[in-house]
């Protein structure tokens, strides 16, 4: 039991990569808890209640693993502790196993009571051994939280970002449509989610439960962000006239690589999404709302096929993790009645946001 929960918080905490066997105490209690949890959520019913409710799992998840690994740890050394003989220093009318958990307990807290001490050679090294192993154990958690907030916090600047610039939530054609006449500056953009998704794929590798930390506003998510890049760098590819095709592909591969790592390490398997998310009625809709504010987008059946393609190499995965993970994936084109987030606060009503401007004027008045 103490190598076993050594060597999965040293897998979980220390290795800077996914583990790959099929049993880890940590998998186990993910596994068990995530869909514990989500019943509980449904039946709180639906909306920003459920939502909250499931945010809350990630940080306390992490906690609550943290609590599982030291009981089992105090559990360990008070078995072996007994099973050596009990040589142990206790009061008057207290004996059996209970005394040497007691014993444990204080030596892996490094609480230093003294009223319970080893007696003999081997009763002491085991001591001396426990507080070692406690005292890395401590460290190792207060050394995770600030690494662990610094990579949920890295990774919800760039959804922010993306607030203003493909809406809320984002989608490939708002995306497009805000960049109509900037296209190096969506080059830049894409350039920067090609460096997001690399630090996204590094992060949630070495720290899976970054998976289940969900973002701060309404309609954000990183999964629903990763798509919606995924879907305008295919669309991009698949030919925007004027467009940054070769940055769009470099994205896209980063992306895609992301997705297919994640995937792998939350443990579901690729199933195209049902139902389709871009049916053909609704691409030649987005294909002629894009050329109507001028981006011309690429006609023919080559271009549909050459499209759906592109979606057959991460819609599978994206889909699976998004009902994983109680997630949302973006539509292609967002909902023409859909405020921004950054339109929107608790004293202002009413789905348009600020009144008396339009969902497109940011592209109009860029000092906004």
């Amino acid at each position: 039991m103490i190598l076993a929960i050594v060597w999965d918080a040293f897998e979980a905490l220390v290795l800077p990569r996914t583990a790959s066997r099929s049993f880890r105490p940590a998998r186990v209690f993910y596994r068990t808890t995530w869909p514990a949890w989500t019943a509980i959520a449904y039946l709180l019913g639906r909306g920003q209640r459920r939502e909250n409710f499931l945010a809350i799992f990630g940080p306390l998840s992490f906690l609550v693993l943290m609590a599982c690994w030291a009981v089992a740890l105090m559990v360990g050394f008070a078995m072996v502790q007994w099973g050596l003989g009990s040589h142990l220093n206790v009061p008057r009318g207290t004996s059996g196993f209970w005394a040497d958990l007691y014993m444990s307990g204080t030596t892996l807290f490094t609480l230093g009571i003294g009223d319970v001490t080893p007696n003999g050679a081997v009763a002491r090294a085991l001591t001396v051994v426990e507080a070692g192993v406690g005292f890395g154990f401590l460290a190792l958690v207060i050394g995770y939280l600030p690494v662990l907030y610094q990579g949920f916090s890295r990774r919800e600047v760039n959804i922010s970002l993306l607030d203003a610039r493909a809406g809320s939530p984002p989608s490939a054609g708002e995306l497009l449509l805000r960049h109509a006449g900037d296209m190096a500056g969506l080059e830049a953009l894409l350039r920067d989610w090609e460096r997001w998704a690399a630090e996204l794929m590094e992060s949630h590798l070495s720290y899976p439960v970054l998976l289940y930390f969900r973002s701060q506003h309404e309609h954000q998510s990183w999964l629903g962000a990763l798509t919606a890049i995924l879907d305008a760098s295919a669309l991009v590819m698949v030919g925007v006239d004027g467009g940054p095709a070769r940055q769009a592909r470099l994205t896209f591969a980063m992306a895609r690589h992301a997705v297919v790592d994640l995937a792998q390490a939350t443990g579901v398997a690729p199933r195209a999404p049902d139902p389709d998310r871009l049916p053909p009625e609704d691409f030649l809709s987005l294909r002629s709302h894009l050329i109507q504010h001028g981006v011309m987008l690429k006609d023919g059946t080559i271009a549909e096929t050459t499209l759906a393609a592109l979606r057959g190499l991460y819609e599978p995965y994206v889909g699976r993790m998004a009902a994983r993970l109680h997630l949302t994936l973006p539509p292609w084109r967002s909902p023409v009645d859909e405020a921004d987030n950054w339109r929107t606060s608790a004293w202002e009503s009413g789905a348009s946001g600020i009144t008396g401007l339009s969902r497109h004027d940011l592209g109009d008045h860029p000092d906004l």
